[in-house]
């Protein structure tokens, strides 16, 4: 089988759509609730070929986007006649000859390989890697607060955690406000933990929006005060500095979570070694695949730490159904008001779903079981939305 998953061609196709209700703050980069706007999304799908006639697929909306693709052009030669099983040296490769850029590339070509690999075994993922869980627990993570009639008012958000809680959702993120007000992160933070009372875990993740490191200490004080479970990314270092997050371990209590806006294995374990974070942040569209998140989950683990998957997806459900040192998956981006069904990136033909409304009574979701990725792509929704496309063979 090895001699018949010789890779001969490799695709990408890029496609754009709207979504409704949805426009951008005042910065012009954070996702808002908007009615009657519609926000214009871009997203890509990679086909890895085999001589086999067994394809690889991968469609992603996050991550690097364009950076991912272009990257991806930037190496697609080097994988024709290449073995599709051989992912550790493929993956070696790529991280070596993208080292002068972000890597972003890595990411989709080795999740469509071992969407070969799955199906090439008749296997999903989730039992290659070594499956650990089927139903992962989830938490609702929302969209940025906005001035629209949605997350608008620390009220606003506690609100809709409440209303979470009694879906059925264990746990709940906030993305606070862009533009300073210290004030109202810390009132809706308080407000949120008194609306849903103590058992719902609650995060905090201001994305790096706050100025100073006075601002987040400020608001990791609140933190503390309502027990919350995590405080992620909190200013305008980037959430890279191991130092600074250091700094403010050791003025408030509640647990840091960094590694979002860090790349790839070594400098996670950097982050962890300089004492920078609590838990550990990976992600598949950012940290090298699959592969690459695996590695930074087992690294975790050797320290005793848990490691978090970023955001939503089926590529995200099958490492977090491998890996024990894990505790929640991210249900990303929800808000009051939004369609549950007409935001996300339909790209899928089988239901699969991210959505407010996909959790069971346990507020929970099952990892695919299907060869591979176990998800179906609508190729008839990528076609009629694909502004353009390459070929390497």
């Amino acid at each position: 089988m090895g001699d018949d998953l010789r890779i001969r061609r490799v695709v990408t196709h890029e496609l754009q759509w709207t979504m409704p209700d949805l426009g951008r703050d005042a910065t012009g980069f954070n996702p808002v609730y908007q009615p009657g706007a519609e926000a214009r999304n871009t997203g890509y799908v990679i086909t890895i070929e085999t001589d086999a006639g067994i394809t690889g697929e991968y469609a992603w909306s996050q991550g690097g986007k364009g950076v991912s693709s272009t990257q991806v052009a930037m190496v697609a030669r080097y994988l024709i006649g290449r073995n599709a099983l051989d992912r550790e040296l493929i993956w070696n490769d790529l991280k070596r000859a993208l080292r002068k850029n972000d890597r972003f590339g890595v990411s989709p070509i080795d999740i469509a390989l071992w969407d070969i690999a799955g199906k090439s075994l008749g296997a999903p993922i989730h039992a290659l890697l070594g499956t650990y869980r089927r139903k992962l627990p989830a938490y609702a993570s929302t969209y940025f607060g906005d001035s629209n009639g949605g997350l608008d008012s620390p009220q606003a958000f506690a609100d809709f955690a409440v209303r979470c809680r009694e879906m059925g959702y264990p746990a709940f993120k906030i993305h606070g406000w862009s533009g300073g007000n210290i004030a109202r992160e810390v009132a809706t933070v308080l407000a949120t933990r008194e609306a849903v009372g103590p058992a719902m875990d609650l995060m905090l993740d201001p994305a790096c929006e706050y100025q100073t490191f006075a601002e987040a200490l400020k608001v990791g004080r609140a933190c503390d005060e309502a027990n919350y479970l995590w405080y992620e990314d909190p200013y305008r270092d980037g959430g890279v500095s191991a130092f600074a997050h250091r700094k403010l371990r050791q003025l408030i209590r509640t647990p840091l979570l960094l590694g979002e806006h860090v790349r790839g294995l070594e400098a996670h374990v950097d982050q962890i070694v300089a004492d920078g974070t609590d838990f550990v942040r990976a992600d598949p569209d950012y940290d090298g695949g699959i592969t690459g998140v695996m590695k930074i989950a087992h690294a975790a683990e050797g320290f005793g730490l848990d490691c978090e998957i970023h955001a939503s997806g089926p590529a995200q459900r099958h490492c977090m159904a491998a890996i024990r040192n894990t505790n929640y998956y991210e249900l990303a981006l929800v808000a009051p008001g939004l369609d549950p069904k007409s935001r996300h990136y339909r790209v899928y033909a089988d239901g699969y779903a991210d959505d407010l409304d996909s959790i069971d009574s346990d507020g929970c979701l099952t990892v695919p079981e299907g060869p591979g990725l176990g998800v179906t792509l609508d190729w008839d929704w990528i076609r009629s939305r694909q502004t353009g496309s390459a070929v390497f063979e």
